[in-house]
């Protein structure tokens, strides 16, 4: 009877870790399609940093746009508040700039280490299962809204930087929110409201040239 107990109780735990690996699978693919079959973003941002004794909370506007598939995506992180500030790469060259400082960063976006570039291959090349490794639920981390569901991994490229990311996911299949833990402790925030897929984004948008009189720096660093 103990050996029927056991068997019955190892078959249900099976089929539950089953089950849940056949769910992670099942949102992170739904993820994929609904991404890879756009070809534009537009969303309000906001970003909290906590780290190092410190708390930052900013926010603003971000535009992606599909770009050729051997290269990243376009983007730009245009930051209002509290100050601002200007992340944007053609898929090229990544620009970082702060106008009260009146300099430039200029750096190569192929080799980019930056927590906001991995967002740059969401378009047309999204592959969660690939990205994250260990992927999973993570019924521990309360989601922003009722109906969404967090999954949690380990970006493969981030390794050596960051210990996990956690990604709340909505039932539209949209990404709500991104959660950075790195190695020092420190924790990036990301959310996102008010999604607009597939609208016009002029090429421009995602093209600087430094004002008048702005020292332009090469190397990696930013806003």
């Amino acid at each position: 009877m103990i050996k029927l107990a056991a068997a019955v109780l190892l078959l249900a735990l099976t089929s539950s870790l089953v089950a849940v690996t056949e769910d992670v699978h099942s949102i992170a693919q739904a993820v994929d399609e609904h991404y890879n079959h756009l070809r534009t973003l537009q969303a309000e941002f906001t970003e909290e940093y906590r780290g190092a004794g410190m708390e930052r909370t900013e926010s603003g506007t971000l535009w992606l746009s599909k770009s050729g598939l051997k290269k990243p995506g376009k983007m730009r992180w245009e930051y209002r508040s509290p100050r601002e500030k200007l992340f944007v790469s053609d898929g090229r060259d990544a620009w970082f700039y702060v106008p009260d400082d009146r300099q430039a960063r200029k750096t190569d976006a192929r080799k980019l280490d930056d927590l906001r570039s991995p967002l740059a291959f969401l378009l047309g090349k999204s592959k969660l299962e690939k990205e994250l490794q260990g992927l999973s639920l993570a019924p521990d981390v309360a989601p922003l809204a009722a109906g969404d569901v967090v999954l949690r991994g380990v970006p493969q490229a981030m390794a050596d930087r960051v210990n996990e990311i956690l990604v709340e996911i909505t039932p539209g299949h949209q990404i709500a929110r991104i959660v950075i833990n790195e190695v020092d402790g420190s924790t990036t925030e990301y959310s996102f409201s008010d999604q607009k897929e597939n609208v016009a984004i002029p090429d421009g948008k995602f093209e600087f040239r430094p004002p008048a009189g702005t020292e332009t720096v090469e190397g990696e660093g930013g806003p």
